[in-house]
């Protein structure tokens, strides 16, 4: 071999090496930050009955929070899409985590209804801009492999999620208060803004030609005109998904105690338990996820849901007995390893079928902040009128309508299959 060309594979075989490690250390980056969104994002149903206590306002009154929170998500979705798309990534991302720190900072300090429920918009719009530059970016970074590392970015979202009420109750337990495990929280997050700020933020690859033997889509496939009628179907498809998932886990321990099958202490076990089952099986779809194509992923997930739904259904001629409590728990369960892996895989599933911009991905967080406060509000407008069993009809009937959105799509995209 001519040393010359020695001399030229080193730098290049050094280059690729030193691209492989930015790659890693980015996504490193992305998961610890959901691991920081999981924190923030699981706090608020913990720390309700304490905000009421501060405002001096009923439990009924403080609920606003919640609202206030999805309302500052929708706005944050339709505003940053946009933003990725015409700058770098990551100076955007650091400044919605840095905005959420000072939010956590700022909830034990405020005495007023109303200026919590500014901070939980502004915290809203923060987790959007977080949860948009997430999956796009890492889509950008991974390419046609993006499917494990998209189910591992959603992974620790759930592992934040699991911690953060450990961290709250521990504060109360010690001191019988509550802010040292937000400001906790906020010195979690506020490193990784920094982190990213050091790392180069990954480009659409509309917007630079394909990298030799690197993981890249088509160009093509995110040159073309946006389809935004394939756009609206997979943004109804995840009002009904996201739906779902937030309503089981915001109900569940409401459902099972009207339903005279658990006490109060049992019920907290019950939503714990469909948590626990969540993170679990998208720490599983992450194998998975790389041996299953993102289609059969997601006609077995939505399959498995609606059997675990009618599953609990049944509930409601079973009476108060052993096998009626069995079921409820196998349900549970059964349900949250089910519906776990839903987003992350049609995430991967649209990058797949479509181009994803800032735009693109930012009208499927409208999706998700829709489903995030429509489908839990219509549970409460018939949990007392027509009783708790409709809890789980009403779930039931979502993932059924999200079932024949996602037929419509894959019909309508069934061309563009790799």
């Amino acid at each position: 071999m001519d040393p010359t060309d020695v001399n030229t594979l080193q730098p290049a075989k050094a280059i690729q090496a030193q691209r492989v490690r930015t790659r890693l250390a980015t996504t490193a980056a992305y998961y610890a930050a959901y691991i920081g969104m999981g924190l923030t994002t699981a706090s608020l149903g913990p720390l309700l009955p304490l905000l009421a206590e501060q405002t001096r306002v009923s439990l009924g009154q403080v609920s606003i929070l919640f609202t206030a929170r999805w309302l500052g998500y929708l706005i944050g979705s339709l505003s940053s899409g946009r933003l990725f798309d015409r700058r770098a990534g990551h100076p955007i991302i650091a400044a919605g985590l840095s905005l959420m720190a000072i939010c956590m900072l700022m909830t034990p300090v405020i005495p007023k209804l109303a200026g919590l429920a500014l901070v939980m918009l502004l915290l809203g719009g923060a987790e959007a801009s977080l949860d948009v530059g997430g999956n796009t970016l890492i889509i950008w970074l991974h390419g046609k492999q993006v499917a494990p590392f998209m189910n591992g970015l959603h992974f620790f979202f759930g592992v934040g999620a699991l911690i953060s009420p450990l961290i709250i109750a521990q504060a109360i337990l010690v001191s019988g208060q509550y802010p040292w495990s937000v400001r906790l929280i906020a010195l979690f997050i506020t490193p990784i803004a920094l982190v990213l700020l050091r790392l180069p933020s990954p480009v659409s690859p509309g917007r630079e030609p394909p990298v030799a033997n690197e993981a890249a889509i088509d160009r093509n496939d995110y040159t073309q005109k946006i389809n935004w009628k394939i756009v609206l179907l997979f943004v109804l498809f995840f009002t009904a998904a996201v739906g779902a998932e937030q309503s089981f886990g915001g109900w569940i321990f409401a459902f099972s105690l009207g339903i005279g099958l658990t006490t109060a202490q049992t019920a907290a076990y019950l939503t714990s338990a469909y948590w626990g089952a969540f993170t679990l099986s998208r720490l599983g779809s992450i194998y998975l996820g790389s041996r299953l194509s993102t289609r059969a992923y997601l006609v077995i997930s939505l399959v498995s849901c609606t059997l675990s739904l009618v599953l609990l259904n049944t509930l409601r001629f079973l009476g108060t007995g052993n096998a009626a409590i069995a079921i409820l728990w196998l349900g549970t369960v059964f349900f949250g390893v089910s519906v776990a892996a839903i987003f992350p895989i049609t995430m991967s599933y649209a990058s797949e079928r479509m181009g994803i911009s800032g735009r693109v991905a930012s009208m499927f967080f409208v999706g998700v902040g829709l489903g995030g406060m429509l489908v839990p509000w219509l549970i409460g407008q018939f949990f007392e009128t027509a009783g708790p069993y409709s809890t789980m009809a009403i779930i039931l009937l979502t993932i059924l309508c999200g079932s024949v959105v996602f037929a419509l799509i894959d019909r309508i995209t069934s061309s563009k299959a790799t």
